[in-house]
């Protein structure tokens, strides 16, 4: 069984697993370690710099011998043929592809090999090369091929139809393919309104009009006539036909109306349902989606348009907007009936068993919310945690660890795709990586899976437990692995975390939990905005709080230095706390979604109970991020090996004391058992009664 203390530092974790696994002398140990180490280092050295020589068309002969049979020699070879691929001649290409059947770099190369071919409409070659397997972007290019070899079969006829039926925008290739069958008459006029009509489904009206310009001249008009109403809905369509396709079309072109203007969708509703006479379906898609635009602004009128949706079109995003919109108006009696109107796999998340027992609490009703707060307290969950803090309980945390055996490990290690994927992430070759990473987890069963998790894990690419935990190979639920918490929440540089908390006056597991929560202790993260790092600053905030704090600043790429970064990112969240008068939960929310943000929630609904004011973010992004980083500091409590911060107290930067902490605690079985995950085992510091207990993904630990 692998150890479950937390580690204290960077790499105290391979350590500490390799030991525990490996009956050898520790000094000899320690020999070991440190020759594998620098072997390591040696070979990922060679290969990122035949890499980058390879990228840069400057790779010669001496570093290509050296490099040879280096696992990533195939990536090599790859960067090579990729650089010169408009020069290069089908036989390379396809000595490459023999040499490397199946691999991830072989797929890659073939599918831009085959690209540039249906560029140059050399189908000849693209045919010598292509599969029955083509993959999505490469379909229109393997038809047209196809195609060019004479007249088509059924199945290609087949293939052909399925695209067209779809309704998407397809490749250019497609056109000469549409054109054929157009030409023999399999482009009927039932056909074309099938496009029309998936086209419309999806909003696609260019694929719409396209679709139109083969049809009788009325029915064209009449197809186009719809086009222009989903772009800019007009009272034009009270003349159209009474018919579903006419309905539907005034249904999707109102829907997409309200999203930009809801009370214009709402006038235009009024306006020609008496004549056009809507069904509950076409109707209720546009009032979902007047009410949905409305509330989510909190705007005058959302109660009366929640209202006006029929049952049947709610969904469950609909219903917690009903809880928030009655939330931010003070009316718990119509909240609590949004929650009772909810699905049971909804309202039994601990989340909404929460909030439930909350209002009933507040509505006088002790002994329903003291049963709800107890089934809630029985997860590790910000619902779970905030109800153990009202029933003032210790908190719950069934800790597993997966248990492998040296020949086991050694098996999913010497897996060539895990081999390649690892090292490429030593070398920084994310996206590569991950490729690798893919391919090597389709072939492993679960415990495979997670084994491979933990070998990632001990060599610091802490996300791929993130990712790759909490589903089975087949995508079904695995709530057991949601319980790998030294796995799911890692803790490098941890006496920097603690200095920079201890320097900044905030708390440790506060600046663990944000970290794993922005960029799940990934160094080299960078989000579409541009933030960076650890904690995912952006480089002008990185800038000024550098030269606020006298660290030394080289440039945007600063922020990839992980203690740089934590220190830069902890003084800012104390820039945060002081901003908002030392309320925790005010300073995540502005970590996220700024301050100007906060403020001006705040300013709208600031006299609501801290919880009740995050619920009610109006982002999606921001009040589960929120609630995120808060469940997290609470397993971070965990990891750090104490006892944890109240969570109602937390949030309100409330220092405690030890005797007012919460202790943790691994309920009895839960009435329904969760899956039992194969060869997982209870940490030293959890009952026998973790293997079934439960940790549900909420929006949690």
């Amino acid at each position: 069984m692998i150890g479950s203390a937390p580690a204290s530092g960077r790499g105290s974790a391979t350590l500490a697993a390799m030991r525990k696994l490996l009956v050898v002398p520790s000094v000899l140990l320690g020999a070991a370690l440190a020759a594998a180490a620098s072997a390591s280092e040696t070979s990922d050295a060679l290969a990122k710099q035949a890499l980058t020589l390879a990228e840069q068309g400057r790779l010669d002969a001496a570093t290509a011998q050296r490099v040879a049979g280096d696992p990533l020699t195939p990536w090599i070879d790859y960067a090579t043929l990729h650089r010169n691929l408009d020069s290069v001649d089908a036989g390379s290409v396809r000595a490459f592809l023999d040499r490397n059947p199946g691999q991830v770099a072989a797929s890659l190369l073939r599918d831009e090999w085959l690209g540039l071919l249906a560029q140059r409409h050399d189908w000849k070659t693209f045919r010598a090369f292509r599969s029955d397997d083509e993959s999505p972007k490469l379909r229109c290019a393997d038809l047209a091929a196809r195609l060019d070899a004479g007249p088509p079969d059924a199945r290609w006829i087949d293939a052909a139809m399925t695209l067209w039926n779809g309704g998407q925008t397809q490749p250019a290739d497609c056109d000469g393919v549409f054109a054929w069958l157009a030409g023999q008459g399999k482009l009927s006029a039932d056909a074309r309104w099938q496009r029309i009509d998936a086209a419309a489904a999806d909003v696609n009206t260019a694929v719409m009009r396209s679709a139109a310009s083969g049809l009788p001249s009325e029915q064209a008009a009449q197809a186009l006539a719809y086009a222009r109403f989903i772009d800019a809905p007009s009272d034009a369509a009270a003349s159209w036909p009474r018919n579903d396709r006419s309905r539907r079309m005034i249904s999707v072109g109102l829907a997409k109306l309200a999203r930009r203007d809801p009370g214009g969708a709402q006038a235009r509703l009024e306006r020609l349902q008496p004549t056009m006479g809507l069904n509950e379906t076409d109707r209720g898609r546009v009032q979902y989606a007047i009410a949905l635009w409305t509330v989510a602004s909190y705007s005058p009128g959302s109660a009366q348009r929640l209202a006006a949706v029929p049952a049947s079109a709610y969904d469950p995003k609909l219903h917690e907007w009903q809880v928030r919109e009655a939330l931010a108006r003070g009316d718990d009696a119509t909240a609590l009936k949004a929650i009772v109107a909810m699905d049971p796999a909804q309202r039994n998340d601990p989340r909404w068993q929460y909030f439930e027992a909350r209002l009933r609490e507040r509505n006088g009703d002790a002994k329903g919310a003291d049963a709800l707060y107890r089934q809630a307290a029985r997860t590790a969950t910000y619902g779970g945690f905030l109800a153990a803090d009202r029933l003032k309980q210790p908190y719950a945390i069934c800790p597993l660890e997966v248990t492998a055996s040296a020949s086991e490990r050694a098996k999913v290690a010497a897996t060539p795709a895990l081999v390649r994927a690892l090292e490429l992430y030593r070398i920084e070759r994310p996206g590569w990586a991950e490729k690798e990473w893919k391919q090597a987890l389709a072939g492993f069963d679960d415990h495979q899976r997670q084994v491979a998790v933990l070998l990632a894990n001990q060599m610091g690419w802490y996300d791929r437990a993130t990712f790759g935990l909490g589903k089975t190979a087949d995508g079904q639920p695995a709530p057991d692995e949601l319980r790998l918490y030294t796995l799911r929440f890692p803790l490098d540089y941890a006496d920097t975390v603690r200095e920079q908390a201890r320097r900044n006056g905030i708390d440790p597991a506060w600046v663990a939990a944000e970290i794993r929560a922005e960029s799940a202790w990934n160094p080299r993260a960078r989000s579409g905005a541009d933030a960076r790092g650890l904690m995912q600053l952006l480089v002008g905030v990185g800038q000024h709080m550098a030269r606020t704090l006298g660290v030394a600043w080289s440039g945007g790429d600063t922020l990839y230095q992980a203690r740089p970064n934590i220190a830069m990112g902890s003084a800012y969240l104390r820039q945060m706390l002081d901003r908002f008068g030392g309320r925790t939960y005010l300073a995540i929310g502005a970590y996220n979604a700024g301050a100007g943000k906060v403020a001006a929630w705040m300013g709208q609904r600031g006299s609501l109970d801290p919880d009740l004011w995050i619920e009610t973010v109006p982002y999606q992004e921001t009040r589960e991020y929120i609630m995120r980083v808060l469940a997290f500091s609470v397993i971070y409590d965990w990891r750090f090996g104490g006892k944890a911060t109240p969570l109602s107290e937390r949030l309100l930067g409330r220092i405690v004391p030890d005797s007012g902490k919460r202790g943790f605690t691994c309920p009895p079985p839960a009435p329904t058992p969760s899956t039992p995950v194969r060869n997982v085992a209870p940490t030293a510091s959890s009952t026998a009664a973790s293997k079934a207990a439960s940790a549900p993904a909420d929006t949690t630990p």
